[in-house]
């Protein structure tokens, strides 16, 4: 008798840790971290309404966590919850299945999506330049024409910087073969770069600063320098959202452009707020955001049929991309304010790091 209930007091137990486990699902594969979305609440009681928008550790995608620690601490009518991802495949998978209806993403990505028949907008961009080329520290690799032959790590095909070094390739009059092009996440190549499992890589920040801090790499060239005003990312929104919703997207894009403009004046302070968001040691954001105040912009980033067409050329020259999309089928910008003025962010509800 004690046996029996022995093992049916474990086997209750067994089954509510389970239970508990699947509700949680602490060990997700499918590309976003483990534990909870919500990293800060806050005092605001005004927000009737909630979106949750899809974001990697990329200082492209900082405006993310921002604003959704603005829409939490100041008087707005949504709440933002980020859903911190490590890559973009399964950013594209929970677009596609609807499990969120706004993501910062690559721009030429988001051309493919539409390209493929997937409804989606470009609404607002993450920022300028903020990309670099690394290469170890201790290389004699000292222009493109010495990674000839040699390994270098992108985060997508369908990414602005594998259009960017295929041109800085033709500038030197190098063939497209002549690098080994390996995809990997944002966060991967570091370690691989320490490993010697690649020779280089671009990427945004601070995967790249990350590099520098840690003794392992050095910048070879900023994108700024090969293509002026690069741009990485965008604000995309599924237009069953814009349709169904247009308010909440209001407040979403009003909400980026404001914490673009607080973050550009505010970079310590925006370091230290998203810190927490990035799973990232803040000494490593500060440095991206205040070492060098044109390492990235977050200023100017209405997106234009001019800066568009340019990655959109590129891309159907490289035949990444099979067809041109008409500009006003692939950007909106109804939501962007006329005028655009810094989040209200008060700087002493930022929370300290935690040690």
């Amino acid at each position: 008798m004690k046996l029996s209930f022995s093992r049916l007091f474990f086997g209750v137990i067994l089954t509510l840790t389970v239970l508990g486990l699947l509700r949680y699902r602490l060990w997700d594969r499918s590309g976003t971290t483990t534990g909870h979305d919500t990293i800060h609440e806050g005092s605001n009681k005004k927000a009737l309404r909630e979106l949750t928008v899809a974001f990697l550790p990329v200082t492209c995608h900082l405006t993310c966590p921002v604003t959704d620690f603005a829409s939490k601490t100041t008087q707005t009518n949504t709440n933002f919850n980020s859903r911190l991802f490590s890559d973009f495949p399964t950013v594209v998978s929970a677009l596609e299945a609807k499990q969120v209806q706004a993501a910062f993403m690559i721009v030429p990505l988001a051309m493919k999506l539409r390209e493929q028949g997937v409804p989606v907008k470009i609404c607002y961009l993450g920022h300028r330049d903020g990309s670099e080329i690394v290469v170890a520290k201790n290389s004699r690799i000292r222009s493109m024409l010495d990674l000839k032959g040699k390994k270098v790590a992108i985060p997508s095909l369908y990414s602005n910087q594998n259009f960017v070094i295929h041109k800085l390739m033709a500038d030197y009059g190098m063939n497209p073969d002549d690098i080994s092009f390996v995809v990997l996440p944002p966060p991967d190549m570091p370690t691989s770069l320490a490993a010697g499992a690649i020779d280089g890589y671009f990427v945004g920040e601070p995967f790249c600063a990350k590099a520098e801090l840690d003794g392992i790499g050095r910048v070879l060239y900023f994108a700024r320098d090969i293509w002026p005003n690069f741009i990485s990312c965008a604000l995309v929104v599924h237009e069953n959202l814009i349709k169904d919703n247009p308010g909440v997207v209001q407040d979403l894009v009003r909400g980026i452009a404001q914490s673009g403009a607080w973050a550009e004046t505010h970079r310590a302070e925006a370091a230290k707020l998203a810190s927490p968001y990035y799973r990232q040691d803040e000494k490593v954001l500060r440095y991206v955001l205040t070492a060098d105040p044109h390492r990235v912009s977050y200023v100017n980033l209405t997106p234009t049929d001019e800066d568009l067409q340019q990655i959109e050329d590129m891309g159907l020259k490289m035949g990444l991309l099979t067809k041109r999309i008409p500009m006003h089928e692939l950007i909106d910008r109804d939501f962007v304010p006329q005028v655009i003025t810094p989040a209200p962010i008060d700087a002493a509800k930022i929370p300290e790091p935690k040690q």
